[in-house]
């Protein structure tokens, strides 16, 4: 089945809210989201009061994601106007701020200024440590510009000195006035409407059931004594499934992943049915030695119906990668994790928009599918490959509940450590604690989102099962045909 096939069969599931679908509908609505302006009210005025009579099924989503996410950006602009909108309570941070370009704008380094004084001025101020962090990047910035940005960039160092006093030991939005609405509009812009306290108590009744079935496969593998975490990092340090730090050893991890990769295409077709042809053109791909010599992380190039689609996984440190942390890498990053999901979603063509306002499903969808593959006897037999996906997937939960835990129940850094290392015990490859956790930080609610959206899917997927494979394959079609979506659309 190509790609308008299977976009169509799944569009007509969801075609009884739709009398017609009008393509002028459709590109009305588009022209009109294209050209949006304004106050984030004046926005969502225009965008809740179009009709949605006569949309396709993909032009629908694009609506509804669009007024849900312009819904929570009304709230936040009149609680909460300043740092970086959407995204951070704050305008700059170690890694963020026209700081960072190598030749920065004078004009924007001034105006990220102002945002910071004015945010200082309602109560939010960079914690601490990423204040100093932030100054130290600021000062080496500014010995390397010239002119009225050196002069710019001076001033922004002068700031952050004068509010160091003042700047919280700890992060958390919910140690700043209005944290905790504020932190619950970000979940709400980047998943839905949601208690963060019930989100908090949901990711870790999850975090718990994982711990309980990672203790079982520790202990079929011999590791009895210590925390899950302790156990878990034992098991990372056993040689015999580490690979040799040279070429030999890199070229063998991939080979791995590929061997990996070609027991799961058989899989596929009882769990989707027929998907287009590019979703199956990929493999895992080693980075060049120059990517490898850089440290350069992991990235992947998404099929098209002419080009093979591949993912690069970063070996530089391939100690650290044991080989049975692999197998539900291949499913997250290849199959059918990233590479069915994201081809299916840009023959959608979906707007922009809508990406900015879903922004946790590609990640959800990921996580999903590694579980999916562990329902489906992806790592029968295998109990090294299934710790490693169990450990992946502590990895993520532990990630949603730092985010609460930081930002809403008022963890302290070294207590959200702990809390990290308990769950997990190894870092995560591509993820060391302190920098995981440090982003969180700055940017709230996300890795609560993608680990939200994770469960949702988890649980309409396990209740389309209930009914058989044939209504499981389906719940597939309709969630991928036309695109990400925020969960309040996928249950509609």
């Amino acid at each position: 089945m190509y790609r308008r096939q299977f976009l169509a069969a799944a569009g007509i599931a969801a075609l009884p809210r739709v009398a017609f679908a009008e393509p002028d509908r459709d590109a009305k609505l588009r022209a009109m989201l294209d050209k949006l302006s304004g106050t984030p009210s004046v926005k969502f005025g225009r965008v809740s009061g179009f009709d949605p009579d006569g949309l396709s099924p993909a032009s629908r989503i694009d609506l509804e994601t669009v007024v849900a996410g312009l819904d929570a950006d009304s709230s936040m602009a009149r609680i909460f106007p300043g740092g970086r909108f959407g995204r951070s309570p704050y305008v700059i941070a170690p890694n963020a701020g026209a700081w960072r370009e190598a030749a920065p704008a004078a004009e924007r380094v001034e105006a990220e200024t102002a945002q910071i004084e004015a945010d200082a001025a309602r109560g939010v101020v960079l914690p601490a440590p990423l204040l100093e962090k932030t100054r130290a990047g600021v000062a080496a910035a500014t010995g390397k510009a010239n002119g009225p940005a050196a002069e710019a960039l001076r001033k922004q160092a002068a700031l952050l000195a004068e509010l160091a006093p003042k700047a919280p030991a700890e992060p958390g939005t919910g140690r700043f006035p209005g944290g905790e609405d504020y932190f619950a509009l970000l979940l709400a812009r980047h998943y839905g409407r949601v208690d963060p306290k019930d989100a908090h108590r949901r990711m870790l009744h999850k975090a718990h059931e994982l711990g309980r079935r990672a203790d079982k496969v520790l202990r079929r593998l011999g590791y009895t004594k210590g925390s899950v975490g302790a156990r878990i990092s034992a098991a990372f340090r056993d040689p015999r499934f580490l690979y040799s730090d040279d070429n030999a050893g890199r070229d063998r991890a991939v080979a791995d992943m590929n061997a990996w990769l070609a027991r799961t295409r058989p899989r596929l077709p009882a769990l989707f049915g027929a998907l287009p042809s590019e979703c199956g053109n990929v493999a895992a791909v080693r980075m060049t030695p120059k990517e490898e010599a850089e440290g350069k992380q992991g990235y992947r190039t998404v099929p098209t119906q002419t080009t093979a689609g591949a993912y690069y996984p970063d070996l530089q440190r391939i100690r650290d990668r044991p080989s049975w942390t692999l197998p539900a890498v291949v499913h997250h990053e290849l199959l059918p994790g990233h590479m069915i999901q994201l081809p299916i979603e840009a023959a959608a063509n979906p707007h922009p928009l809508r990406l900015e306002y879903a922004p946790a499903f590609a990640e959800g969808w990921a996580i999903y599918s590694e579980e999916l593959m562990a329902a489906d006897g992806a790592f029968a037999g295998d109990d090294r490959a299934l710790l490693g996906h169990l450990h992946w997937l502590l990895f993520r939960i532990g990630r949603g509940l730092v985010d609460t835990g930081v930002h809403i129940g008022h963890e302290t850094l070294e207590e959200t450590s702990s809390k990290l290392a308990a769950f997990q015990g190894e870092a995560a490859y591509f993820a060391p604690m302190a920098q995981d956790i440090e982003r969180i930080c700055i940017e709230p609610a996300m890795r609560a989102a993608e680990a939200l959206t994770w469960l949702d899917l988890h649980d309409l997927g396990t209740k389309a099962k209930r009914n058989g494979p044939e209504s499981l394959r389906k719940f597939h079609r309709e969630l991928l045909a036309n695109g990400r979506r925020r969960t309040a659309v996928t249950r509609a």
